[in-house]
């Protein structure tokens, strides 16, 4: 179930701005500092250098990581790059309503049988939501804040997130910022998937929220630790259903990786340094960036 959330990336706050239940469920601060040593990679190229950076979408307050090679790097860079850029409730409210609603007269509860809308409303009952607070929402839409809302609960806020606060630093700085995808395009991904693989999604989402607190509690450990390969098993061995994969992570991958081919052999007269962070679980295993660029014959270096 995580591994969706961080398949969503960044786009998960815009998300949460829009919807006023999820605004409502707003975590108590934590005020221990977590020190944390995530991953971070280096590729070279005859016009560019680039630093990947795999990050954490939600994060609670208080967690340290940005020092040592990662604030070198990115204090030497000359543009930040992350999935999407940040936009404004009001500007996300139009996105929505185009990807995420259901066509007037369709209700969400009206597509499961008797047996799963009990148990979806019971989910929404136990986090204090009516029975018909998602009916206008298309399944998979309903799952990423059903999913996300024991999440904000736990002291996870987006707000700390390190997409967010990168972003932060690059515009104090009057850094460029750029992106790699467009909010309505994440959007698309999710609203082109197939309704069975929506409503499946759903159902999964309802059937595991018990086990959000230690599946996440698991992936910031290892992302804490840099231990990509353990991160990107957390993140992806529950992934069931191949065509979410294919499009949530492997294609996203594949054309991530292109990206990076080109800004490498972008001519320009300076040297450019690029600071790429995207969500953690797209750098480490089966499918990853990583293996994306291999397979271009783009060599990385582990830094951290």
């Amino acid at each position: 179930m995580i591994r969706s959330l961080r398949a969503l990336g960044a786009l998960l706050a815009l998300l949460l701005a829009s919807f006023a239940p999820l605004a409502s469920a707003r975590p108590a601060h934590q005020a221990e500092v977590q020190v944390a040593h995530p991953a971070l990679w280096k590729v070279s190229g005859a016009n560019a250098t680039i630093y990947l950076f795999g990050t954490i979408h939600l994060l609670p307050e208080h967690v340290q990581w940005f020092d040592g090679p990662v604030a070198a790097a990115f204090t030497k860079s000359d543009v930040l790059v992350t999935e999407i850029l940040e936009k404004t409730p009001e500007e996300m409210r139009p996105i929505v309503v185009a990807k995420a609603m259901l066509p007037a007269g369709q209700s969400l509860r009206d597509m499961f049988g008797p047996d799963d809308r009990k148990r979806l409303e019971a989910t929404l009952a136990a986090d204090n939501l009516t029975p018909a607070s998602f009916d206008h929402f298309q399944p998979w839409y309903a799952a990423v804040a059903l999913a996300t809302m024991p999440i904000m609960k736990m002291g996870y806020d987006p707000a700390n997130g390190v997409d967010a606060q990168l972003g932060k630093r690059a515009q104090a700085l009057g850094r460029p910022h750029e992106a790699l995808e467009t909010a309505e395009f994440q959007l698309g991904l999710f609203a082109a998937l197939p309704q069975p693989v929506q409503k499946k999604y759903l159902m999964q989402v309802v059937k595991h929220l018990p086990e959000v607190k230690s599946e996440l509690t698991g992936i910031i450990r290892a992302w804490k630790r840099g231990n990509a390969a353990e991160l990107a098993k957390l993140s992806n061995s529950d992934e069931d259903d191949p065509q979410m994969m294919q499009t949530l992570l492997i294609d996203r991958n594949k054309n991530w990786a292109k990206w990076i081919q080109a800004r490498l052999a972008k001519p320009g007269k300076a040297h450019e340094t690029v600071f790429i962070a995207v969500g953690a679980g797209h750098l480490a295993g089966p499918g990853s960036v990583m293996d994306q660029l291999r397979a271009l014959r783009i060599q990385s270096r582990r830094l951290q």
